[in-house]
């Protein structure tokens, strides 16, 4: 059966692929910048799917993860990790940080993982993970 919560991140998700470049030229414009758009983007979802899996998250349909390339002339690709947060989430860093290890060390590629923050809490604004033992 099919909740609101389903509804909205699916809403997301599509909004989020259909206008990617622009998504991207928005929010992050550095990156939008090194994108080379002429050789198009690819939607990873199954990749995404089985990192999500071994990283223990569950299924989480608004991620979204896009193969890209740079502009620097060689055969590079990037992947793009987006995820929608809309609430406040104390362990959203290391769930990002997680799956990013997941996908990086599968693809022996660099991941760039962007997060969007929705939340109303303003004290509330996650922007590393870290771990430190002594």
């Amino acid at each position: 059966m099919r909740t609101p919560r389903d509804d909205f991140d699916t809403a997301w998700k599509e909004m989020v692929q259909r206008y990617f470049r622009d998504f991207v030229a928005f929010f992050f414009p550095a990156a939008h910048q090194d994108i080379d758009w002429q050789r198009g983007v690819e939607f990873l979802d199954k990749e995404l799917q089985q990192a999500v899996r071994v990283a223990g998250r569950g299924r989480r349909t608004v991620d979204v993860l896009a193969k890209v390339w740079t502009q620097a002339g060689e055969e590079t690709w990037v992947l793009v990790h987006v995820e929608v947060q809309s609430q406040v989430d104390k362990g959203f860093a290391q769930r990002m940080y997680v799956c990013n290890s997941v996908l990086s060390a599968r693809h022996k590629r660099a991941i760039a993982s962007f997060g969007i923050l929705g939340a109303l809490n303003r004290n509330w604004l996650p922007c590393s993970n870290s771990h430190e033992l002594w």
